[in-house]
């Protein structure tokens, strides 16, 4: 075995708290009032937001001492939670290996190590023959022959207490280079660098302050990078000529209005570099030769309010190069449609932006499944689509598609084009695309979960479409799906909208019903999102078994403002219908309690940013329906944030909750919910509330956590906070902190439940 594995050393949970404090910190009162449309606010702990201020750090300090003070009964259940976790991980392990160009490349995990190994070894064979296109079988713990390391974690992160890798690229055609960036602080400014593979040095190349995303050119002599504004925007693109200093890098787009992101891509085909860019409502394209990196960008189709749309680049054999394009316009769910590729500068320059009266629609719109992807490889384009709240992928096979025209023109049949699901047995699940990297592949890759289904990672043979099982994630300890069960249940909202609810729990620890719900009321952790159109897909969790082992039902409730529904769940839970997600959580809530699942001091709502202000919002509506609610990152404080625009992020936002500001009506809507001026005097009657947040988190600032945990308590909440104090919005880096932060939440569930002393 590798001398990193046998060296390493075991790696345990510990209490962070070496001065517990004797009595709750009672934040002092230093009001400040806000007013906006006549309406005056005050608060009382604003001076909180002071990040570098003595008094303030003493704080949070205090915060930190006083939660670890009131858990440290649970320290031993924290430990058997971590090595639980630990114990069903097969700690050194590897991804399956990923083709691109002439290596298969994938990560390696080692025991004892916080972080992952990108490594590769070479590929044989280009031929369509799916033997080529199988995947190196590599023993987990065995170095295989050849391989190469391009870039260990472990190693880039000594010496530091977070690491975060944000750009990894490599050039696809040689493999000869590396483009990768990293953050050590969790503020997610990330450091750009250039590795010249042959040699495993650096090169002099070095970036600063530079966003996730960065692409490297075919040919590795150009990268492009986005960088951010002021409030933490990516809006700017630049090019920076690998070997030059970064003085000269070039300015290629900046994005002026400040709703939307802006990010840079390379196409599967390799023929295009893609800027694309995006508010929560509109987005646009802009394409460039890849062999031509020092040209003019130009859009596929000008931008219009309220139009989102994204871009694949295809060739069609007998039609030659197209662009499948993904939109929304007049079709709420979307529509593919294809269309020309916009002409480069000849003698007159660029061609104009392409109309999209002019495109032919292939896949049309679908109110019940919503389009969310398209991926275009030589003889198959791949969707991937939700229907029923489950997410599908389907595929198009174009040579299908021509014959049944007769004509190999007919991939532009306006009849549409024939799309066949990858089918699977269970009734709840999640199938998506990827990774695929390479345009003329015999194969696809397919990634499966569900509640109950460890991780799959199947290939597709594109000739047959036989599914081949690649990997099941390993589950040590003897795991057996068997002995778990999931299902769907649908609760009734205020306005009669139907909600689902996804469940699973193990089968000899919960009793049920002849009607299959519950017949005993169990222990239940309630979990919700609800904004972005982010949908709470099914995954399996080895953490969770630590829950579900000890009898407690993970629920689900897929409110709206999240996705899982298509377009109109979105709308139906943002901007001036926002309550609409807080008042689901609550039905979902009920309707548990009510079909016998689960009692009110039996239950935990959870949920983080977004979802922390759910949390924040049902804490206030319905404090009596739960025993405890575990809000993480939360955005509690939503009003003050969104009112001030200097603030990271707050114009773009404005598109999902109003912009405040400017609308009195958006003002008074925003202050009925926003969680922390909805605090009553008397919050004694509340449930038990941890609240867990990051010192350096860019997104949702600690300061709404820290003021909302600080008026909790002053009106007489058992709330509780716990902040990393070197940590981002993701929280902590490295999978063992990780794990030993999950244990930390998952023995405090269990507390709350009254499942402390169990085993």
């Amino acid at each position: 075995m590798p001398d990193d594995v046998t060296s390493a050393q075991p790696v345990t949970p510990t209490d962070r708290a070496t001065h517990p404090a004797p009595t709750a910190p009672a934040a002092e009162r230093r009001p400040v009032g806000r007013t906006h449309h006549g309406h005056t606010f005050v608060d009382d702990y604003e001076w909180l937001r002071a990040k570098d201020d003595p008094e303030v750090v003493a704080h949070l300090e205090a915060e930190n001492a006083w939660t670890h003070a009131q858990v440290a009964h649970l320290g031993p259940l924290r430990e058997q939670v971590f090595a639980e976790i630990k114990g069903r991980t097969l700690e050194t392990d590897l991804s399956v290996p990923v083709r691109q160009g002439a290596y298969w490349y994938y990560t390696r995990t080692i025991e004892g190590k916080q972080y992952p190994i990108h490594a590769r070894v070479p590929a044989a064979g280009f031929g369509a023959d799916v033997a080529e296109w199988t995947p190196p079988e590599i023993g987990p713990g065995r170095v295989p022959d050849g391989e190469q390391v391009l870039l260990d974690q472990n190693v880039e992160a000594e010496g530091h207490d977070f690491f975060s890798l944000g750009s990894f690229a490599v050039t696809p055609t040689d493999g000869r280079r590396l483009a990768y960036a990293i953050d050590t602080t969790g503020d997610e400014r990330y450091t750009l660098r250039v590795r010249d593979l042959d040699t495993g040095q650096d090169l002099p190349d070095e970036v600063e302050n530079t966003f996730p995303g960065a692409v490297i050119t075919p040919d590795g002599e150009h990268v492009f990078y986005p960088t951010v504004d002021d409030a933490w925007r990516p809006h700017r693109i630049w090019r920076h000529r690998v070997g030059a200093p970064t003085s000269e890098d070039v300015l290629v787009f900046e994005e002026p209005d400040e709703r939307f992101w802006v990010g840079v891509g390379l196409s599967r085909s390799q023929r295009f570099l893609q800027i694309e860019l995006g508010s929560k409502t509109t987005s646009e394209s802009w394409v460039l030769e890849a062999d031509d990196p020092t040209g003019e960008f130009r859009p596929v189709w000008t931008r219009r309010e309220g139009v989102e749309y994204t871009v694949e680049h295809a060739w069609f054999r007998g039609v030659g190069e197209k662009l499948l394009v993904l939109h929304n316009d007049g079709a709420q769910n979307f529509e593919l449609v294809v269309t020309d590729v916009p002409v480069g500068p000849g003698e007159e320059g660029p061609s104009a932006p392409l109309d999209p009266a002019a495109a032919t629609v292939v896949v049309p719109h679908d109110p019940q499944a919503r389009l969310e992807s398209v991926d275009a490889f030589a003889s198959h384009v791949a969707l991937g689509y939700r229907r029923d709240a489950v997410p599908r992928v389907g595929l198009v096979a174009l040579a299908e598609t021509a014959e049944a025209g007769g004509t190999a023109g007919s991939v532009m049949s306006t009849a549409g084009w024939a799309v066949h699901e990858v089918s699977f047995d269970e009734p709840l699940y999640t199938a998506a695309l990827g990774p695929n990297a390479m345009f003329d592949q015999p194969v696809l890759r397919l990634q499966y979960t569900s509640f109950v289904t460890p991780s799959a990672v199947y290939d597709v043979d594109l000739a047959t479409g036989e599914l081949l099982l690649r990997k099941r994630q390993p589950v040590l300890g003897g795991y057996d799906p068997a002995d778990y069960a999931q299902s769907r249940e649908w609760a009734t909202a205020e306005d009669g909208t139907r909600v689902p609810i996804s469940l699973v729990w193990k089968r000899d620890a919960v009793t049920l019903d002849a009607a299959g719900t519950g017949a005993d009321p169990a222990p239940l952790l309630l979990y919700g999102y609800g904004a972005y159109e982010i949908s709470m897909d099914p995954y399996f969790s080895v953490p969770r078994l630590s829950l579900l082992d000890r009898g407690v039902v993970f629920a689900v409730a897929h409110v709206r403002g999240g996705g899982e529904m298509g377009r109109s769940w979105y709308e139906d839970g943002r901007l001036d219908r926002k309550r609409n997600t807080f008042t689901d959580f609550v039905a979902c809530a009920k309707h548990l309690v009510g079909t016998g699942w689960t009692s009110p001091e039996r239950m935990v709502a959870d949920g983080g940013s977004a979802g922390g202000l759910l949390m924040g919002a049902v804490a206030n509506l319905a404090p009596e329906m739960f025993a405890g609610v575990l809000a993480g990152v939360p955005f509690v404080d939503a009003l003050t944030s969104i009112l001030d625009p200097s603030l990271p992020l707050t114009v773009v936002e404005w598109e999902e909750w109003g912009n405040p500001l400017a609308d009195p009506e958006v003002y008074e809507y925003m202050r009925s919910y926003s969680p922390y001026e909805n605090v009553p005097d008397d919050a004694s009657h509340y449930p038990r509330i941890l609240a867990v947040t990051s010192l350096h988190d860019t997104r949702v600032l600690y300061v709404e956590p820290a003021k909302w945990v600080a008026r909790l308590r002053a009106a007489g909440a058992p709330a509780l906070l716990k902040i990393e104090m070197s940590a981002g919005h993701g929280g902590v880096s490295g999978r063992y902190a990780r794990w030993e932060e999950i244990a930390f939440e998952h023995a405090w569930t269990l507390d709350v439940l009254g499942l402390a002393d169990s085993r």
